[in-house]
């Protein structure tokens, strides 16, 4: 399955404050977030937005605020459940593919896309925009999801994917955000 733009819906899940500030590597997540989010507002890819238990947690990141929709609370770890989650997958929406990013990997990522998976939508995780606090429970968590059935892939990989050439009308502005190196680090040659 290959994705397209018309027929995906991005969810970007519980990329709030006090999460980040146990993840590691946060700065570069959120970039990597904030591509796939900008790349599908640019593309016309719908976008959608969660944040667990806010009061708890924290806000979503600011800087992701501008690319994305008003976030829908949750208390559940799935996004499933949440109304504007479930409207914009729901059979007749056209969408079959959901393109997964955010925290945690093996909490909220995985319970969203198992159920997912079990609707029969394609989901396709991105792999360089999910995180948990421990390298073992986002490692173990991808294993899983990918035997599950979910697509594991990167937002480079989906940039290109939804273009599908550099004759697309917005190849040029999505390229751009491929070049952007916010939040990562820096070459061992610099």
């Amino acid at each position: 399955m290959r994705l397209l733009p018309a027929t995906s819906v991005v969810c970007v899940i519980d990329v709030q404050e006090r999460l980040l500030a146990a993840i590691p590597e946060a700065e570069r997540l959120v970039a990597r977030v904030a591509r796939l989010a900008e790349a599908a507002k640019i593309l016309g890819v719908g976008r959608l937005l969660t944040e667990q238990y806010p009061q708890g947690l924290g806000a979503t990141a600011a800087s992701l605020l501008p690319l994305l929709p008003a976030a829908e609370e949750k208390r559940t770890f799935s996004s499933v459940g949440c109304p504007g989650f479930a409207a914009a997958t729901a059979a007749g929406s056209g969408i079959s593919a959901v393109v997964v990013c955010g925290l945690e990997t093996h909490v909220c990522i995985s319970q969203t896309v198992l159920d997912l998976l079990a609707t029969g939508m394609a989901v396709f995780v991105a792999v360089d925009a999910v995180a948990s606090r421990h390298r073992i429970d986002h490692d173990v968590a991808l294993r899983r999801l990918e035997n599950a059935g979910a697509i594991l892939t990167t937002t480079e990989a989906i940039l290109f994917e939804w273009c599908r050439s550099a004759d697309h009308p917005a190849f040029r502005e999505v390229r751009q955000l491929v070049l952007d190196r916010r939040g990562e680090a820096p070459s061992p040659s610099a």
